[in-house]
């Protein structure tokens, strides 16, 4: 998932690292607009402060990296902003590898899915922020359209030698470039007096356990429980995904939230009833075509009728290109509205200028149509469903 966000939508990457359990308590009690959107929490598990991804496409490595520093509060550790673009740079040396090795027949971006995140910091650890935040030279947000041109463009060259030996040295200057941009990585560094490599920080201060994580799809042409390839353009790790029904996807959800877990969660947010601006998310049941001006600018002043979403529709989305795999976000909470209705509370990674400092009020309606994928700890799982699961293999 690649979406960029202008930063001029957002604020600058907060510094603050504290959980926003009472914001969220606090922003649910007002109203999202004039007289539009009351919500009352239900339940919220803890996350770290909203942060921006500004000009780049690495929403997959700041949703997933908050999800694992929500793992990390929940089971009793401080909070710390983990560095995300030491992850998405850790993405970019393997992906460019890929790349090569796929003779340029394989998707090029800086997009990525929530696997990625936990097999980067299997593979090469992980990194407070406060030491590397990929600012390398002089720029205080994240602005990738330069180095992603650069990067491709040597990438291209790279491949283009049709019939000829690649040299043993082209990986060191892919390398080069990404530093140059990133800035290098530490071997060592400090943090609350003592001294770590990526490596002994993910074991030793992060902790996690890459078999501790599942990943969620839901399509109607591969069995349920079984697994089967995320067909995507941003999962060029290949990797295979748990394919469930449905209804499966809001009932893991529901569980994992009211268990204290929170959810990667990976979407379509291209529609016009997705809106960062007013924090809302919902499948209108109107054609939105038949609309009036008028009233598709009223969309978000009120609670409105939504659309009953069945497989079927959700997969022709998927077929038809209805849907597709724009953005990844943390679901961290349950609420409802002044009616009753449930919908999911998200943190996004576009800085905190919206009516909701940052966090969106989504319906269950439309988690069900426009999931992609979604990640949480297997913990979070039910019961009967990880049974489904384990017959399955």
């Amino acid at each position: 998932m690649k979406i960029y966000i202008s930063i001029a939508i957002g604020l600058l990457m907060s510094s603050s690292i504290y959980a926003q359990t009472d914001l969220i308590n606090k922003v649910s009690s007002n109203q999202s607009s004039a007289d539009s959107f009351h919500f009352t929490t239900i339940v919220s598990a803890e996350a770290t402060a909203v942060e921006n991804q500004a000009n780049s496409g690495t929403c997959w490595s700041y949703a997933t990296n908050s999800f694992l520093e929500s793992e990390m509060i929940k089971a009793g550790k401080p909070p710390v902003h983990l560095a995300k673009i030491f992850i998405a740079r850790c993405a970019y040396v393997d992906r460019s590898e890929n790349y090569v090795r796929m003779h340029g027949n394989a998707s090029w971006g800086d997009g990525g899915e929530p696997h990625d995140v936990i097999t980067m910091t299997a593979k090469y650890g992980a990194i407070p922020e406060s030491v590397y935040t990929g600012l390398h030279y002089g720029t205080t947000t994240n602005d990738f359209g330069e180095f992603e041109a650069v990067l491709k463009s040597m990438l291209d060259g790279v491949v283009s030698k049709k019939g000829e030996t690649l040299t043993p040295v082209w990986k060191d200057a892919v390398t080069k470039v990404i530093d140059t941009y990133l800035g290098e990585v530490p071997a060592t560094f400090t943090w609350q007096g003592k001294s770590y490599t990526p490596q002994s920080f993910a074991k030793e201060v992060v902790g996690i356990n890459p078999n501790d994580y599942l990943e969620f799809m839901s399509v109607t042409n591969v069995p349920n429980y079984t697994k089967g390839m995320l067909m995507v353009p941003d999962n060029w790790a290949y990797v295979w995904d748990w394919n469930i029904p449905m209804e499966d996807i809001t009932t893991i959800i529901d569980f994992a939230l009211k268990s204290g877990y929170t959810v990667s969660w990976g979407a379509d947010v291209s529609e016009p009833y997705f809106s960062f601006k007013n924090g809302i998310a919902f499948v209108p049941s109107a054609d939105l075509k038949t609309l009036s001006p008028k009233e598709r600018s009223s969309l978000f002043t009120s609670p409105q009728p939504e659309l009953t979403i069945t497989p079927e529709l959700r997969q022709q989305a998927f077929d038809n290109y209805s849907t597709t795999d724009d953005h990844d976000m943390q679901i961290t909470g349950l609420a409802k509205d002044q009616n009753g209705k449930e919908y999911y509370i998200v943190k996004n990674s576009w800085g905190t200028d919206n009516n909701h400092q940052g966090y969106l009020y989504v319906t269950k309606a439309y988690v069900k149509y426009k999931t992609t994928v979604f990640m949480v700890n297997k913990a979070a799982v039910p019961a009967s469903i990880r049974e489904k699961l384990g017959k399955a293999q």
